[in-house]
């Protein structure tokens, strides 16, 4: 196993969602800013792009542990010794053939991937469960008016973890889609028609992004909370 800097513990290959994904390899690793070293990108050979060079220790920890467990990824799937550059778009760079997600939240980060010639998309979202004051404040930014109306009839304890949903897993829609359509969209083009506590959740677009995926395609994606934060993910088959 390739050696990790002190700021990221062992990277752990458990998969956390209810569905795994055939042929894909999924790792993830805790990291702390407060143990990132000032020469661990040169040392474990993660070349840092100046925007990464300029940001502060969090940036730059979850930057690094983000593309650390997408090159060990890399490697399981295909021997590949390769870290994504950050595109024009701000997405990863992925070599032609493969499909891949990097995510990170506060001391969290994970990366999946897979063959294109079996997953033509993924996309991988984490998020901390947002408060119950603070998702009634951002409902209205980030559901659609028929969201907002199916979550009125549920109890308001569910409404956190609704709202959070909603947000990450329109996210992980937009990596799974946006390298195929190539055309940006936003948390009003797709909707969350239902969800289910045992991880699964089933979104519609709003929009049409391209001659395949128009307006009322639908699409399965999966989640679950671990430690307080949500993992959501969106796999489109070959």
């Amino acid at each position: 196993m390739t050696p990790l800097p002190a700021c990221c513990t062992p990277l752990d290959a458990h998969w956390p969602l209810p569905e795994p994904l055939p042929g894909t390899v999924f790792l993830g690793t805790r990291f702390d800013p407060a143990l990132l070293a000032p020469g661990d990108f040169q040392q474990y050979a993660v070349p840092p792009p100046a925007s990464i060079q300029r940001s502060v220790a969090k940036r730059q920890a979850e930057f690094l542990a983000g593309r650390l467990c997408a090159r060990a990824a890399l490697q399981q799937l295909d021997h590949l010794d390769f870290i994504p550059a950050i595109g024009e778009d701000r997405a990863p760079v992925w070599p032609g053939h493969i499909s891949g997600s990097i995510t990170h939240s506060t001391g969290h980060a994970a990366a999946i991937v897979g063959h294109k010639a079996q997953w033509r998309g993924l996309g991988m979202d984490l998020e901390n469960l947002l408060s119950l004051e603070r998702a009634e404040r951002l409902a209205g930014e980030i559901l659609t008016a028929d969201e907002m109306q199916r979550m009125a009839v549920l109890p308001r304890e569910q409404m956190a973890l609704l709202v959070t949903l909603t947000f990450s897993v329109k996210e992980s829609l937009f990596k799974a889609l946006y390298p195929i359509v190539q055309k940006r969209f936003y948390f009003e083009h797709a909707e969350v028609v239902e969800w289910s506590e045992s991880g699964t959740v089933r979104l519609r677009l709003l929009t049409d992004l391209s001659s395949e995926w128009c307006d009322g395609a639908e699409l399965v994606g999966q989640f679950a909370v671990v430690d307080g934060q949500l993992l959501s993910l969106v796999a489109v088959g070959a």
